[in-house]
């Protein structure tokens, strides 16, 4: 049928049933339409599309328009298919067709145009979303169309239709579960992750009653590494890929960049780009040898030297004096400016940078250190590099002199405490008597050494037990000998402090500001350690007092452990540390701010909502209620962000004041002193849980010792 065909039929409106073609300017909007909400955008888009694509599928439905005598008007009222209308108006607007386009529609002048209108938009069942993810697959598999294409034919865009596509991918056997409704739409995307079905297979069987999406993305991942994780950042997406290495993504949630399939490639090829790196530092510094590690290697045995303070050389000291000049001139010319230029902001930087460089030189290695030691290169939890100098293995360790062999050439014995005996020293193999080391020219015998210095190590404690300043610096020398001097057996007290690997239970936590500010005050103080240990005495007995205890609490810091461990039952420890915590008034603020990655990434929703409630207001803790997890985590961060919020296991109890406590307790309270040895009891009820507490922890143990009052 041709186009002036199909107008010649439109000029009488014809019985009810007849199939028409209306030119599309005579088609209007009818005002018995039963939907009153406006068509969204969207929809009308997808119209077009479609019918851009295969033409109007169903026909339009209308009525003749009447005047007020009853004669028809010419124009038409869309009874069914109005968004059909609306995406025609459209392309004309887009110039794709004319205002004057015949469409196909059905005249009814018998039902009733507001009850089949209401009847086209009630008497009907969606699709299901299981059936559009396959028939959207079958598209993209049997006809070869990709995203791009079948979003053009459908409305949508073309990431829309990935996912779609990805959704289609999934196990039929999970498919069938979500249509029974054994799976949520969510749960069902967390599956499309990936397109092994075996291995969505064996998570569904083995998921608990925890069957949170995450906990599903988790699972499904647990083998893969993260984009954001250090190792991805230190080489970065193209250069794995290019090494042949697949990244997988998450087309449903914010995946920062997906997930590195193959976990074993990236480790080669960190392990390539930081010997790469430790290489250039030997070559340019002269290390005797160089190692690489991912992790920092703790347990490596390795004795450490640090770089000693130099003097500057002549030169460095004018180029470091004229730039210190320089900057402070500027600092004082700009002093008053809100803003820099672009100038002199470059001039500052360029200024910064050269006092920096000379600064560097203020502390060096002795060029005896650097022939015979070595360097560490691992991988920070930022992503970069981080070269660690100063290390030395046993073999760089230089020889020391060898004992004077004895001239007639005669063996040695073993006595019964393990102790070897040279021939010629007196002594037999059971010891020896009193009597035989009275024999001239032969030296005391071990037991006599055994008891004499027994008598003199009760002198040494009777003594040191009545100079505090000396026994001060003898716990300082003990501790400090084995904190910087590896295997140095030089201290006489039996104090063995030992250091738990934080590391171990917290990633990254080196690399934190607070990490890094301990690591530069251990160095610090190494930098001023004599190289011989043999002369650490001397080195802390000359410091002055006040230097002496900073070193001293720099030692004992580096022993504190309130680590909670979930096997490990040690309440009173933690009690202490608590009370450590009060008693140096401990600001976790200062070292700690919760994140995604620190803390909120990490807890559920209900615990995030908390939180927020807490910290901003019941309103905030509202708005972001109805949030999916990782995008509420993020808002909570901003929320939380400069507010000082802290969790409770991170928080220090202030202590009381003295006057709180007299205004609370009256003119006989105890002093803070007193009521920190006596357990608090400002009630009956208080009494009774304190000894209800002492009696629970008595049970944890075999026994324990209660002082009685």
């Amino acid at each position: 049928m041709t186009t002036n065909e199909r107008n010649a039929k439109t000029t009488t409106a014809g019985e009810s049933g007849t199939e028409v073609f209306i030119p599309l300017n005579k088609l209007k909007k009818s005002p018995r339409n039963a939907r009153k909400t406006p068509h969204s955008e969207a929809i009308i888009e997808a119209y077009a599309a479609s019918i851009a694509a295969k033409g109007i599928l169903q026909n339009l439905v209308v009525e003749p328009e009447l005047d007020s005598e009853g004669a028809e008007t010419g124009f038409y009222f869309v009874s069914i298919g109005e968004g059909r209308r609306l995406a025609q108006l459209l392309r004309v607007k887009r110039k794709h067709i004319k205002k004057t386009e015949p469409i196909r529609c059905v005249i009814d002048t018998v039902n009733d145009a507001h009850e089949i209108s209401l009847d086209e938009n009630i008497t009907r069942e969606a699709m299901h979303p299981a059936d559009q993810f396959e028939a959207f697959r079958e598209l993209h598999e049997e006809r070869g169309w990709g995203a791009e294409e079948i979003a053009a034919r459908f409305g949508t865009t073309a990431h829309v239709v990935r996912q779609r596509l990805r959704l289609g991918a999934v196990s039929p056997k999970l498919m069938q579960v979500y249509r029974e409704e054994g799976l949520t739409l969510d749960q069902l995307m967390a599956f499309a992750i990936t397109n092994d079905h075996v291995r969505q297979g064996q998570v569904f069987e083995n998921l608990s009653y925890n069957r949170d999406p995450y906990v599903i993305r988790r699972e499904l991942t647990r083998t893969h590494i993260a984009a954001n994780d250090r190792r991805a950042i230190f080489i970065g997406a193209q250069a794995y890929m290019e090494a042949g290495g697949a990244i997988l993504r998450d087309l449903f949630t914010e995946d920062r960049g997906g997930f590195y399939e193959d976990a074993a490639l990236l480790d080669r090829l960190v392990i390539e780009k930081l010997q790469g790196i430790a290489e250039a530092v030997r070559q340019s510094e002269g290390w005797k040898w160089v190692d690489v590690h991912i992790d920092y290697p703790h347990a490596n045995g390795l004795r450490r030297t640090y770089p000693q303070p130099v003097d500057l050389s002549e030169e460095d000291k004018a180029a470091y004096a004229t730039a210190s000049e320089a900057f402070n001139r500027l600092a004082d010319e700009w002093d008053s400016a809100e803003e820099l230029p672009d100038d002199v902001n470059q001039r500052f930087g360029e200024l910064e940078a050269e006092i920096e460089r000379i600064d560097a030189r203020r502390d060096a290695y002795d060029p005896d250190v650097v022939s015979r030691g070595g360097v560490v290169v691992v991988l920070s939890h930022d992503g970069t590099a981080r070269i660690e100098r100063g290390f030395f293995r046993a073999e760089d360790e230089q020889a020391e002199p060898e004992a004077e062999t004895q001239a007639d050439g005669e063996g040695y014995t073993i006595n019964d405490d393990g102790e070897i005996i040279e021939a010629g020293n007196g002594s037999d193999a059971d010891g020896g008597s009193d009597e035989e080391a009275d024999e001239e020219g032969k030296s005391l015998s071990d037991l006599l050494v055994r008891d004499l210095t027994a008598h003199r190590t009760l002198g040494l404690r009777l003594a040191l037990g009545e100079q505090p300043d000396i026994a001060l610096v003898a716990v300082t020398h003990t501790l400090a000998a084995q904190a910087f001097y590896r295997g140095a057996e030089v201290h006489c007290l039996e104090i063995r402090p030992t250091s738990v690997y934080l590391a171990g239970h917290a990633d990254g936590i080196e690399d934190t500001a607070a990490g890094k500010a301990l690591a530069d005050r251990h160095a610090e103080w190494a930098a001023d350690m004599p190289s011989n240990v043999v002369d650490l005495w001397g080195f802390i007995a000359s410091l002055d007092h006040a230097s002496v205890m900073a070193l001293f609490a720099h030692c004992v810091s580096l022993t504190v452990n309130a680590v909670k461990q979930p096997w490990e039952r040690k309440p009173r420890a933690h009690e202490t540390a608590d009370r450590l915590a009060t008693a140096i008034n401990l600001d976790m603020t200062a070292h700690w701010t919760p994140t995604v990655r620190t803390y909120l990434g990490r807890i559920t929703k209900a615990h995030i909502l908390d939180a927020v409630r807490e910290a901003a207001s019941d309103e905030a803790a509202e708005r972001l209620s109805d949030l999916k997890k990782q995008p509420m985590a993020e808002a909570a961060e901003q929320l939380l962000a400069g507010t000082g919020w802290l969790p409770a296991v991170l928080r220090t109890q202030q202590p009381a004041t003295f006057a709180e406590r007299q205004d609370e307790e009256g003119p006989d309270a105890r002093s803070p002193e007193v009521a920190e040895l006596e357990p608090e009891a400002t009630s009956p009820g208080a009494a009774n849980s304190t000894l209800t507490q002492s009696s629970d922890l008595a049970e944890e143990g075999d026994s324990f010792n209660v002082a009685a009052e």
